[in-house]
Order: C-alpha cells, then structure tokens, then sequence
C-alpha cells in the first residue's frame, strides 16, 4: 500500500514540474520547454522584457521631470525652447516604452522578439544622442546611464529569447 502511494505521489510531482517521458511529438514538449527556460531565467521571458520596459519607464519619467525642474526652477534658463513639434516629439518617445509593456505581453514570438529589439535599439541610440546636445546634469548623466543598459540588457535579453516552436 505505501509503495503503490509512493509511485503516485513521484508521478505527480514529475507531472506538475514538467520533467516525464515523452517523444519529440508530445504537445507537452512545448509546455516542457517552458517551464525549463522559466526555472533558468527565473520567469517567464514575456513577463521580464514587460518588467524591463515598466523599468525604462520609470525611468524615463523621472529623467524628464528633473531635467523640467533644474532648467525652469534652478537654472532659470531653459536650455530647450519647448515647441508643439518638440512635445509631440517628447510624447511619441515617452509613448514607446509605455507600448512596450503591453506589447511584450501580448505579442506572439517572433513579433515580440523584433519589436522588443528595435524599440530598445532605437531608444539606446536616442539616449546616447541625447547626451551630446548641450551640457548634461549629473543626474541627466546618472539617469542616462541607466535608460542606455536597460534598452541595451533588452535588446539582449530578446535577441537571446529562444524559439520554443523550433525545438519541437
């Protein structure tokens, strides 16, 4: 009796980890697959690249609204002069990785694969141009520093992200 629940309870578990026999045409390889890229990486590459992008976010928001207050309330000189196409310039930029989280959820492999890797190369690429117009604060600096890696870890980790429907 304890043997047979035994052999039921070792069944369950390799049945709820993923980890049992199966051939290359098991539709569980997939799920399989999964869950092993998830116990490496810790979560779900979907849910990562998401919580990246709430990161650059932050980020991002918190870059425009010291740069806001050092050139209006400190420096009393605004170095930018702030026009309509300026701001909506701002907007649609600020826009990108506001999409970005929403999209690196819902979006299918290859689609979120590439989408993830051209919107962070391309606000990498804005970061560091940004840096060379006028003279950056230490902050603006500081906080560039961490808008360039985190597209760039991105850019890596997307570039990286595994096509699951290829192992089968």
């Amino acid at each position: 009796m304890k043997t047979t629940n035994k052999i039921t309870e070792m069944k369950a578990i390799s049945n709820y980890t993923g980890v049992q026999a199966m051939d290359s045409s098991s539709p569980a390889k997939k799920e399989t697959t999964m869950n092993t890229t998830k116990k490496i990486t810790g979560m779900d590459m979907k849910v990562k690249l998401s919580t990246l992008w709430i990161f650059y976010m932050f980020s991002t928001a918190y870059i425009d609204i010291t740069t806001l207050y050092y050139s209006v309330f400190i420096n009393h000189t605004p170095v930018v002069h702030y026009t309509q196409v300026f701001l909506l310039g701002a907007a649609i930029l600020v826009e990108i990785p506001i999409a970005m989280v929403l999209l690196s959820r819902i979006l299918k492999y290859r689609a979120n694969r590439w989408t993830n890797i051209i919107a962070g190369i391309f606000l990498t690429g804005v970061q560091i141009v940004t840096l060379f117009v006028g003279r950056p604060t230490l902050a603006y600096a500081f906080l560039s520093i961490i808008l360039i890696a985190t597209s760039a870890i991105i850019v890596w980790y997307a570039w990286r992200w595994p096509d699951i429907d290829s192992t089968r």
